[in-house]
Order: C-alpha cells, then structure tokens, then sequence
C-alpha cells in the first residue's frame, strides 16, 4: 500500500514498520510528524497502538491531523522541536514501545516556494521549520547577522564545502550593496565564489547547509537522543532516518555505544562505566531505498535508517 499524499511522500514506511513492529501495541512516538505518512501506517498496523506525533511546522501538524482523524483517541499531536518532544508530549521515562524519527524535509516544503527552502528562482531564504515561531532568524537573517567566520563553518561543516571561506567572503562582499534575501542572490554569490557551472547538487549541499544552521538540526539531534532512549520501555525500538552524514554519524554513534558494554576509555586500567550493554543496534549496515522506490520518489536517494532496541 502507498502512503503518498500530494503533501509529502514518505519513505522506506515497509522497512521502518518491520523495526518497530507496531503490532505489538503500547505507546509511540513520531518526533517528526510531517504529514502523517508513518503514522499512519503504524496505527494502521498496529490495532493496540496509540501515537504521540510532535511537529514544529502548524501546516504539517493540520495535514497529519485530518489523515489520522479517523484513529480518534489512538493519535494525539503536538506542536513542538523533535528535541523537546518528550517533554512537550509529557512522556514519562520508560514508557514508549517506540520512536521514529525522520529527520528529512516534507514534500511540501521544499515544493512551497514561500516557506523557502527551495534553490528555485525567486524564493525568500526562509527555511524555518516553524515558520518562524518565537522569533527564529530566518536563512536570509543568518546571513545578514553572521560574520565570515561563521558562515565559512556553516558551509563546510552542513555542507562540507571545500571553498567554503571564499563563499563567506563573497557573500559578506554582497550584502554591503543589497541583503541575500533569495534563492537568486545565494546562487549568485555561489557563481562568484565555486566558479564553473553550479549543479543542482551543489545548490541542494549548500541550501541544505544553511537550513540545517537555521533550524540548528545538528544539536537537537544531540540533545534529544538520549532522551529518547531513556523514554523507552524494555524491548522499545529507536528508529531513525537521516540525510546528511553528520545526522547518521550521530546516530551511528550513539546506537553503538548503547550496545557496548564498556565504554571507558582504553587507557582506563578497569572498568568503571556502567558495564552492561543499553540494548542492541538492530541495523549492521543503514538501511537505504530500494531502486524502485528512488524511482518513484527520488528524495529518497539519500535515507538512511538504524534501529536500536533497548533491553
């Protein structure tokens, strides 16, 4: 069955419900809730589940919101960062079945030229996830208030961008005459500073770069992991899909040292971390799209999920 909508479609839902195993019932959590896609698939595969789905973005929270209507009291939303959701949901240590994360991008907003994360001519730099809920800085902000320094790590640390500094230098060079407000003025600054012609992946590492600092993805990613694993029940399954190899080297990480049943530094002469691994990483290798399924969607090109179980 597919669960595309003209709203976003979801990806590797088959692989992501064979780690979570909704059929077994309990609570869940979608930290990343977008239009509902996993969800769905989870209430629908699991008659005793019920789900927590947490989204900063009101447009996805109202979309998800009516293609789950029908699973009534099973499926309840919130409207907050993945990285705060345990406690926005008022989840209680120990108490979920499982997590889902996805870390990508709907649909929606990359196709919504006004919610500006598209490198297509004559978008605003917005990017905001929560279109600019509490005062967030908008990517055309970033750019404004950030001096070279800072933007030159952004583009080579988001977008590992090997002239990243030169990119910086232009970029603060253009905005003394007008700001870099749009999609045209970033492409522009990048003609000046990488030269050559500019692909369409060059545009989406550095558009990428840039909404990732903007929605600061990077540390809420490292803030909420554990506070995910700790809202697990024994047996409870962490998923994960991510797209950057920063994102699913954290991820990465994170699920091997839980697995370990030391993790001391070598040099230490006897143990004395907690000595008994957290549970088991479920996924040896990342788990990518199939090529049929890149075919149809061909955002799913760079997904990769893990899975962890707690003990």
């Amino acid at each position: 069955m597919s669960y595309d909508t003209p709203y976003h479609a979801p990806v590797l839902v088959e692989e992501a419900m064979e780690l979570l195993r909704p059929e077994r019932g309990g609570l869940f959590l979608d930290g990343t809730l977008g239009g509902g896609g996993h969800a769905e698939a989870l209430l629908e595969r699991g008659p005793e589940a019920r789900l927590i789905g947490v989204d900063r973005d009101p447009d996805a929270l109202a979309e998800a919101g009516a293609r789950l209507e029908r699973f009534g009291e099973r499926a309840r939303r919130v409207r907050a960062n993945f990285a705060d959701a345990v406690e926005a949901a008022g989840v209680e240590p120990g108490t979920l079945a499982g997590v889902l994360l996805d870390l990508g991008i709907s649909s929606h907003q990359i196709d919504e030229d006004a919610r500006g994360f598209t490198f297509r001519p004559g978008a605003p730099l917005d990017m905001r996830m929560g279109q600019g809920s509490a005062g967030e800085p908008s990517a055309a902000d970033l750019l404004a208030e950030m001096d070279e320094e800072e933007m030159a790590n952004v583009f080579y640390r988001y977008g590992e961008e090997r002239k990243s500094r030169r990119l910086a230098r232009v970029i603060a060079e253009m905005r003394q005459e007008a700001p870099v407000d749009t999609s045209d003025r970033l492409v522009e600054a990048m003609r000046r500073a990488l030269g050559g012609r500019i692909e369409a992946a060059d545009k989406a590492r550095i558009f990428q770069a840039l909404r990732i600092a903007v929605n600061e993805e990077i540390p809420a990613l490292e803030n909420a992991l554990e506070r995910f694993r700790e809202a697990l029940a024994p047996g409870g399954v962490f998923a994960v899909m991510s797209y950057h190899s920063l994102e699913d080297r954290l991820v990465k990480n994170a699920f091997r040292d839980w697995s370990q049943s030391c993790v001391c530094p070598p040099r230490v002469p006897r143990c004395t971390c907690r000595g008994v691994p957290l549970g088991e990483t479920l996924t040896r290798k990342p788990v990518s799209a199939s090529p049929e399924e890149i075919a149809r969607n061909p955002r799913a090109r760079s997904v990769r999920l893990r899975a962890w179980r707690r003990a």
